[in-house]
């Protein structure tokens, strides 16, 4: 028998099975990057969702100056309520960067500060309120661009290839 025939034999199944191994290994890594990339763009429009569902409703209650502010506090009460945004605020904050977090707070309180202000009998022409809206409008764009920044790194990262060294 023929050592050095047998030697590469086994060389080329070593080196194959390992090239193997790397290959799978690689396209599992890439295919769990992407599907937690899909699961947070879906957390993302989830949550931005909420937070304009809930602002709609918050809307919808400062325009009813013929409401009783009793009523009206209600409504701002149970549209923060319904919106599902404090779930979904939380969700973000365990799967974000930081940039994403910190714009997810700032929105989130400055609509929790207009729904207190509706809350309080504020309507919709109150300079108060107008204020507090622009707040609002500011930070969530900022939350958006935050998200969308964040989304496009994550795709950038996926077209990149891995190099060690």
């Amino acid at each position: 028998m023929n050592w050095g025939s047998l030697a590469s034999t086994v060389l080329g199944a070593v080196i194959g099975i390992a090239s193997t191994l790397l290959a799978d290994r690689a396209r599992a890594r890439r295919s769990r990057e992407e599907g937690d990339q899909a699961a947070r763009r879906q957390l993302y429009g989830d949550y931005l969702a909420a937070l304009a569902r809930t602002r709609n409703h918050l809307r919808i209650a400062a325009r009813s100056a013929d409401t009783p502010a009793e009523e009206r506090a209600g409504a701002a009460l149970e549209a923060f309520r319904d919106g599902n945004a404090y779930e979904l605020r939380y969700q973000v904050a365990v799967v974000a960067p930081e940039s994403v977090v910190d714009a997810s707070t700032a929105a989130f309180r400055a609509l929790r500060d207009l729904r207190d202000l509706v809350g309080g009998g504020a309507v919709h022409t109150e300079e108060g309120y107008l204020e507090l809206r622009d707040r609002w409008e500011d930070a969530f764009g900022e939350l958006r661009a935050a998200m969308r920044s964040d989304v496009e790194r994550g795709r950038e990262r996926g077209r990149r290839p891995v190099v060690r060294g």
